[in-house]
């Protein structure tokens, strides 16, 4: 390039500055272009033995009439590549740039008005992921496929008009709007400036996440030792599973997985080309081994469907990902299928628009199961293994420990759903069709938990995927790995379940709920956390817990029809976690009813259900002021027909009241005689927790969360103790069946 100069009349590339780990902050800057020197002139790309720029009469850089018929020429020749991409859209590719120049020359001030500020832009936290030059433009959703042609053209045009090449990779047609293309970073300012664009996102690397004792693991009670009977084979159910791709003829998988026509994968370091996928290192073949192997898998008969994804090192792109996700999208169009697990055994780093596309895939009905990554790290700083609606699944080893690679591990955190094993897993291996391998990480797990959800999903298909993570956790092992091998900060937030199964599963109506985290939020006095349910999930109650005493309680807000659990820090707070109860009860109906008026001749405020097909579920309370009297947050009481929730002082009290005719409830506490910082209880068997809170004679509580079946309160040390108040809730037992479980 020669020496380059700006113009005042167009702006140039905004420097770019991380202000998270995921999003880009832009600095204005004063507009200027870029010019090269060719014979003492200035031309609008690079330096060649021909100058195609005169200067006008006011002495300013422009092109002649010439230079603009020489630069669509060039333009086109390079962009010859991207036709294939929209050739189904245009019939003459050279015709629409030609129309797009014209446009562009006429329209730069209706652009101008269609956009007053620039899209957002994302990228990797982490530089070595970064795929420079690739990005992913997200439109937004009301767009129309004309539209994306449109916008397609509208940057052709912009970026050679300034001397820049574009290249479109792919255009979406499913999942989202949007499409990739490969470019000068220059350009990125042009294109956040285009109508239509949501935001843009830099591609960036997702990496296969692996470095017979499982099997017994997961249907820990047999009759027989060292025998693997499953209750069925998860023949009923397909498994899409996104990978380097598989050696088809080892006799593990032979005749029971599909190679599919998919493959997007980037080239291999150090290299101009990747290798086929049958001399490729072991991963996806391993992978399939493990869902359906007819010696080492866990669901032996479900069928198996490959797309490669990842290069023979196991590296993909997010785009690549992207579109495999937008490939079966299609297939589904054509051909419905269900029940359908996704098994995506790589990570990357937090995508805006993997996350979204995942999510779309959940609304079509598919199950999503990630790997939750191998980097000792929070999984929510991962894609798609951050998206809640993802089952996203870490590792453990023999011992049921979490499982360590190296100086690395199973990542953390309350992205979590579920731990598998995932330590020295054995299976088929490609170096030959009767080999086998020992291979690590979150990918074995996850792929464990894809053949444990085809199982359930061949008992009952009707499934949604929240009922079947309720399912997942339900049969899931708890409290068998040491929390001290986590951070500190972590520990409260990470699961501590490993998958498994009973020996026989049975379609039944019964109560399932589980407990969400919010992150934890920042110390302002007006911060807020919120935690959400997920889809085809009801939140039954909403409680709180703070780093230091110092909060205003939690309530719940209404978000277009969405209930939050939103937990208040207070001044000189440390931050404060929300924690929704999230339930999954047939046709539940639950609203909140709120009271913040004393009663007559007290300090107390009581509010209960009012309607009697109404059962109450949970209690919260909250304070403007902070003063939550006391550290009473919500207590209940029990007269001749209804639980109440009650609270004193200034402070609000919220009742959780679900029309769910069905159900029973009751209240239970627990007050030990020592004043201990830690107070439990949990429900009888038979019921299923759905509301927990602290009781505090003194001002000394940090609040309360919900674990599996045990409401737990945190107090500060010297406090005058606590007590623990746990709702618990069961499907309404007949006369017979009342008479029997009392008996037993």
């Amino acid at each position: 390039m020669g020496k380059r100069w700006r113009d005042p009349a167009h702006p140039r590339p905004k420097d770019l500055e991380e202000h998270t780990n995921v999003w880009v902050r832009r600095r204005e800057r004063k507009s200027e272009r870029c010019f090269c020197a060719c014979d003492g002139r200035r031309c609008g790309f690079p330096r060649s033995n021909t100058c195609f720029a005169k200067r006008d009469a006011m002495g300013s850089p422009g092109f002649s009439r010439a230079s603009r018929l020489l630069l669509l020429v060039w333009a086109l020749a390079w962009l010859a590549p991207a036709a294939a991409a929209v050739a189904h859209y245009e019939a003459d590719e050279g015709e629409e740039l030609m129309r797009a120049f014209a446009f562009e020359e006429e329209n730069l001030a209706e652009f101008a008005r269609h956009r007053s500020s620039p899209a957002p832009f994302y990228r990797s936290n982490k530089e070595s992921w970064r795929l420079s030059g690739h990005y992913i433009v997200v439109l937004k959703e009301e767009t129309l496929k004309s539209q994306i042609l449109q916008t397609v053209k509208r940057l052709q045009a912009k970026a050679a008009k300034h001397g820049y090449m574009t290249k479109i990779l792919h255009i979406f047609e499913e999942l989202i709007q949007g499409f990739v293309v490969k470019m000068s970073r220059d350009v990125l300012h042009m294109a956040l400036k285009l109508p239509h664009v949501d935001y843009i996102e830099e591609d960036s690397y997702v990496f296969a996440q692996s470095i017979p004792w499982n099997l017994g693991r997961i249907v820990p009670e047999q009759d027989t030792l060292n025998e693997y009977h499953p209750p069925n084979a998860g023949e009923l159910v397909e498994v899409y599973l996104l990978d380097t791709g598989v050696q088809s003829t080892h006799r593990e998988i032979e005749g029971k997985i599909l190679v599919t026509e998919f493959e997007n994968v980037p080239e291999e370091d150090g290299t101009r080309f990747h290798r086929q996928a049958s001399k490729c290192d072991s991963h996806g073949t391993h992978m399939a081994g493990v869902v359906n192997g007819r010696d080492a898998g866990v669901a032996k008969g479900a069928n198996v469907r490959s797309l490669r994804v990842l290069n023979c090192q196991g590296k993909g792109t997010i785009s690549g990902t992207l579109i495999g996700l937008e490939f079966i999208a299609k297939t589904l169009a054509v051909q419905p299928y269900s029940p359908l697990v996704v098994l995506l055994p790589l990570a990357g780093t937090y995508s805006l628009i993997l996350n979204t596309a995942s999510r779309q895939m959940v609304q079509m009905g598919v199950v999503m199961i990630a790997a939750a990554g191998n980097y000792k790290d929070d999984a929510c700083l991962y894609s798609p293994a951050s998206e809640p609606e993802v089952i996203t699944v870490g590792a453990t080893n023999a011992q049921d420990q979490p499982a360590s690679m190296g100086t690395l591990g199973t990542n953390f955190g309350r992205c979590i759903d579920i731990f598998a094993p995932g330590d020295d897993i054995i299976g088929a291996s490609s170096d030959c069709s009767t080999c086998f391998t020992a291979q690590s990480g979150t990918s074995q797990a996850a792929a464990h938990v894809a053949g444990i959800a085809a199982m359930i999903l061949n008992a009952n298909p009707a499934l949604s995927i929240s009922e079947l993570r309720q399912k997942l956790i339900h049969f899931s092992v708890k409290n068998l790995m040491n929390e001290a091998w986590f951070p500190e900060d972590q520990r409260l937030l990470t699961p501590n379940r490993v998958a498994g199964l009973p020996s026989k599963i049975v379609a039944e109506e019964q109560l399932y709920c589980r407990s969400v985290w919010s992150s934890l939020s920042d110390s302002t006095s007006a911060a807020t956390a919120v935690a959400r349910c997920n889809s085809h999930e009801d939140m039954f109650s909403c409680s709180s817990l703070s780093k230091d005493g110092k909060w205003r309680g939690e309530h719940i807000e209404d978000n277009g029809g969405k209930k939050e659990c939103v937990a208040l820090n207070r001044f000189r707070g440390q931050g404060v976690y929300a924690i929704a109860r999230c339930c999954i009860w047939p046709k539940a109906d639950c609203q909140v009813n709120s009271h913040s008026q004393t009663t007559e001749g007290t300090v107390m405020k009581s509010v209960t259900c009012i309607k009697d097909s109404h059962v109450l579920t949970g209690c919260s309370t909250h304070s403007l002021d902070g003063d939550l009297s006391g550290g009473i947050n919500a207590v209940h009481q029990a007269d001749s027909r209804w639980a109440h929730c009650v609270s004193q002082g200034e402070a609000t009290v919220h009742a959780f009241c679900c029309h769910a005719p069905s159900l029973e409830c009751k209240v239970q506490g627990h007050s030990p005689l020592e004043y201990p910082t830690k107070v439990m209880e949990t429900c009888d068997d038979g019921w299923t927790l759905t509301g927990c809170n602290a009781q505090s004679p003194s001002s000394n509580s940090l609040g309360a969360y919900s674990v599996d079946n045990t409401c737990v309160v945190l107090s500060r040390p010297g406090s005058k103790g606590a007590t623990a108040v746990a709702i618990c809730c069961r499907k309404r037992l007949l006369e017979e069946e009342k008479q029997s479980s009392s008996n037993n």
